[in-house]
């Protein structure tokens, strides 16, 4: 499979969705912007894959960066989406540019919402939807000193 089949829109996601359901697989959702890609957004995605049997991840669009990072993104959505959908453990890639990936939440239904143990899991957009469908809301560890704004002002200082 190309990695460019693993970018789906919002009118292609259903339809991937119902056949992994059909095969009886757990399908876990995360979001984030995923700007430079590094050692703790990897091993994040690893864990909330192995949450579940397929991993959809939604990723803010420019626009949508742009208002909660400023002077971000470093990299464009296109970019960003390639880069994610090449990982072996992220099923599907889907771009979304509301404030909150709530919208996209609801078209997935995931069995498995998952975010970063920087969360307490009441702050997670869309618990109340999961937990209310009976799926899990859960957090996963992250890798200590990975940040892309750390790895940002590090190449700052050291030019």
């Amino acid at each position: 499979m190309w990695t460019k089949d693993k970018i789906l829109t919002r009118e292609q996601l259903p339809a991937t969705l119902a056949d992994w359901r059909a095969q009886g697989r757990k399908v876990v959702f995360t979001n984030g912007c995923f700007d430079l890609l590094h050692l703790g957004h990897v091993d994040y995605l690893e864990q909330a894959r192995h949450l579940g049997d397929a991993l959809v991840v939604g990723l803010n669009t420019d626009a949508s960066v742009r208002c909660l990072k400023p002077g971000r993104p470093i990299q464009d959505e296109e970019a960003r989406a390639r880069i994610l959908a090449a990982l072996a453990f992220v099923d599907a890639v889907v771009l979304f540019g509301e404030p909150t990936p709530l919208a996209l939440i609801e078209l997935v239904q995931p069995d498995v919402l998952v975010k970063g143990d920087d969360y307490a899991v009441e702050r997670i957009v869309g618990h109340e939807l999961v937990l209310a469908r009976g799926g899990q809301v859960l957090t996963v560890p992250l890798v200590a000193g990975y940040s892309t704004s750390r790895i940002v002002e590090h190449i700052i200082a050291t030019q």
